[in-house]
């Protein structure tokens, strides 16, 4: 009982918070700086790690963040649940972000991520898109020396699962020509991709050991996923579990 009512406090703030810090930025969208939104984003995504503290009893544990050099860098993360995104912009004042033109749907926030300087991929472009994003929009947010965020994976995966690694992040880090970051997590745990229960302990956000520039492709694909789904099963805590899903990654990774 006293589960559920902690997950519907949190649901109520959730969907009341977001819709205030939305329906206040429509002025922020005239302001030709960036800057207002972007601190506009940080402070909503606090907002929503304190209410997952002080709510729904998550402890947030950030992790490995002084391995993030000062300058442009890829920041490729493993992607468990709606709750990654709070976390990783609660941490970075100027973050661009990769995300699928799906969301320009819908007017107002399409406007929000724009103004952000987000990095939309259309999703039926294929090639010319790949090639748009590199030529344009990716070198436009290294000559604003952003880091850039980005989900390799591009689904949500459940817990201890992992989906194919898309070879769109190596296209990213080949042209930024900088370091990438791996990120491994367990928030999966606490809130389970989309499920509005969540449930109270420690989560994890790791930030691990920089990939240098210009590997190849093959190499960094591998080593990428090796560092983030290793990690990540660690983090679960649970040895069997932990001994199974690595043997999985190390033998045969990107096809489980």
């Amino acid at each position: 009982m006293i589960s559920y009512l902690r997950n519907v406090a949190f649901q109520i703030a959730y969907w009341l918070t977001s819709i205030f810090f939305a329906l206040f930025s429509l002025p922020l969208l005239l302001i030709p700086s960036r800057k207002p939104m972007m601190l506009w984003i940080l402070g909503y995504c606090r907002i929503m790690c304190f209410w997952m503290r002080v709510l729904a009893g998550i402890k947030i544990v950030v992790r490995g963040k002084e391995k993030i050099p000062d300058g442009p860098c890829i920041i490729a993360a493993k992607h468990q649940s709606w709750g990654d995104g709070f976390v990783m912009f609660s941490q970075f004042y100027d973050l661009a972000f990769v995300t699928g033109d799906h969301l320009e749907k819908f007017p107002l926030i399409g406007g929000i991520i724009r103004k952000m300087g987000a990095i939309v991929v259309d999703n039926c472009g294929g090639a010319f898109a790949r090639a748009r994003l590199i030529d344009e929009e990716l070198k436009k947010a290294q000559s604003q020396n952003r880091r850039v965020l980005i989900y390799p994976e591009g689904h949500l995966s459940p817990v201890g699962q992992q989906y194919r690694y898309k070879k769109g992040v190596y296209h990213m880090y080949a042209s930024y020509e900088c370091a990438a970051i791996p990120v491994a997590t367990n928030l999966g745990l606490r809130w389970p991709q989309q499920d509005w229960r969540l449930t109270p302990g420690e989560a994890v956000i790791e930030f691990l050991d920089p990939i240098p520039p210009g590997l190849d492709k093959e190499t960094f694909m591998a080593e990428l996923e090796k560092a983030i789904e290793t990690r990540s099963i660690e983090l679960l805590g649970d040895e069997q579990l932990v001994g199974v899903a690595i043997g999985a990654v190390l033998n045969d990774p990107g096809k489980h």
